[in-house]
């Protein structure tokens, strides 16, 4: 089943009335130009249900996208230790609404402004406008980052400090073009490689044996 995020209908509903002020001109060709970017819009704010594996021995991607990285490193915020991260980069077709990786309680949210550079590049986990969503598992602590890229310009996170979430839920999404970073425990054993693309909710991108 095929939705369409809230966030994307003040879009849309832009895009289609230009659409339609072209339509009604004399000439045929700025509506026939616009009419894939009004398509594009729609697109972009598609938010499908997703199914997939779940359970707490599995982390499941919170993007679409495309992995870009797969490091391990300090994570001193929520995890307070050595933690792995996948990174997954989202172009301008990719599905943009984000999904929780497991169940649990929010423990963490944090805001950090910063630039817009292109969100495939290492540096862009330091210097780039993120959003950071922690969340308490059964299994551990798992933190979602969300990093706005050269396009992006809103991050939108739903839940607040407490809530209780499912996994493969709404989390939020990051308008146009962007990338997510998933840090957890290093124990848990990696399940995708470098060029692997995911789905949110559905891939299964690493797991607590």
């Amino acid at each position: 089943m095929m939705g369409i995020a809230p966030e994307g209908r003040p879009f849309i509903a832009g895009a289609w009335g230009i659409e339609l002020a072209l339509a009604l001109l004399p000439t045929w060709w700025p509506a026939l130009i616009w009419l894939p970017i009004a398509v594009w819009v729609v697109a972009f704010f598609r938010d499908p249900s997703r199914t997939g594996p779940r359970g707490e021995q599995y982390l499941i991607a919170p993007a679409d996208g495309k992995v870009v990285a797969i490091v391990e490193q300090d994570e001193p915020d929520f995890l307070k230790q050595r933690a792995k991260r996948v990174s997954i980069f989202m172009n301008v077709f990719s599905v943009h609404v984000n999904r929780y990786p497991v169940s649990g309680v929010i423990g963490y949210r944090h805001y950090h402004p910063g630039k817009f550079g292109h969100a495939a590049e290492e540096k862009a986990s330091l210097d780039n406008e993120q959003a950071s969503i922690g969340v308490t598992s059964t299994r551990g602590r798992v933190l979602v980052r969300q990093i706005a890229g050269l396009i992006a310009r809103r991050i939108v996170t739903d839940h607040d400090l407490g809530t209780s979430v499912r996994q493969g839920d709404r989390m939020g999404m990051i308008r146009f073009g962007s990338r997510v970073d998933l840090f957890f425990a290093p124990e848990a054993r990696v399940l995708v490689n470098s060029g692997d693309r995911t789905k949110a909710g559905e891939t299964v991108v690493a797991q607590w044996d």
